[in-house]
């Protein structure tokens, strides 16, 4: 599927804040805001690592969307606001509530209160399905606020991103990769840059929610294959029974703080299903992974 990349930025009268610019999807939301040379208030609690993008009609923002004050007067002249702000770990004292929801809700109150036009949020595949799993909750209770401000909005629904799947070239690099189950479970995997164009893109579309996937549907034998011959590994996959998977999402609830668990239960559950979305984009994971290989060997 290809994507609607065109917008005519000569004439566009959008101004967006992006918030979450700093992290791994942001970053590349970010550099699409630049290349379509849309106007763009872009926050973070660091803009020392955001000054790369300042210039033109973009403005770097010291700001803490968990923090509401520093967040007052921003959204003035905005029409769309972008946020990609959430986290996969609990750290720095902040949990998924504090973050992927209170943070949310601040930016969302401040552009309700200044009168812009529409809310792009970033959540997950098939979180509405999955809200009960502790990294979903916040999520999903954000979305549902999104859905009764009585703003526009567009909620993506991003399959996981290139850069989680390097837990499979971790485990390849020892010349192993194990799967629960048979490994036939498929999935889409999107890089950063190919997702970002689809958040540019919906500033002007009228689809209230988008499933995202890259371009290649990918079973998790697969998967383990790229990984090991991007390590130059012989292709060795070892596959255990899953109540060995249901058993350590049993563990870890019982045993570990949601700060612990809350990635665990994320990454098995999912495991356990076909995770596919719409597909859409260029880059594929083969050359991610050898890219990545070689990162690692040059330090």
């Amino acid at each position: 599927m290809t994507t609607n990349s065109n917008m005519d930025t000569e004439k566009t009268t959008e101004k967006v804040l992006l918030a979450g610019a700093t992290g791994y999807l942001g970053h590349y939301i970010a550099e699409e805001l630049v290349r379509r040379n849309i106007p763009a208030k872009i926050i973070g609690r660091r803009p020392e690592k955001l000054e790369y993008l300042e210039g033109g009609n973009r403005e770097i923002i010291r700001a803490e969307v968990t923090q509401f004050k520093t967040l007052e007067g921003l959204c003035e002249g905005i029409t769309t606001v972008i946020s990609s702000i959430g986290i996969t770990r609990q750290r720095d004292g902040l949990t998924y509530m504090d973050v992927d929801y209170q943070a949310n809700l601040n930016l969302l109150s401040e552009a309700k209160r200044a009168g812009v036009r529409k809310f792009i949020y970033v959540s997950a595949i098939n979180g509405d399905k999955y809200r009960h799993l502790k990294i979903f909750q916040a999520k999903e209770a954000f979305v549902d606020a999104l859905k009764s401000s009585g703003l526009d909005y567009t909620v993506m629904r991003p399959n996981g991103f290139f850069s989680d799947m390097r837990d499979f070239l971790d485990m390849a690099k020892g010349g192993r990769v194990y799967l629960f189950g048979d490994g036939h479970y498929q999935m889409n995997p999107i890089h950063g840059e190919d997702l970002a164009k689809v958040c540019v893109d919906a500033i002007t579309s009228a689809e209230q929610e988008i499933a995202v996937g890259g371009p290649d549907n990918l079973s998790q034998n697969e998967l383990a294959t790229l990984a090991l011959k991007a390590s130059n590994k012989p292709i060795k996959i070892t596959h255990l029974p899953d109540w060995i998977r249901r058993m350590t999402i049993g563990l870890v609830r019982t045993f570990t703080s949601s700060k612990t668990y809350g990635p665990i239960e994320f990454f098995l559950t999912l495991m356990a299903n076909d995770q596919l979305a719409p597909n859409y984009g260029k880059h594929h994971l083969e050359h991610f992974f050898k890219k990545e290989m070689e990162r690692m060997r040059h330090g």
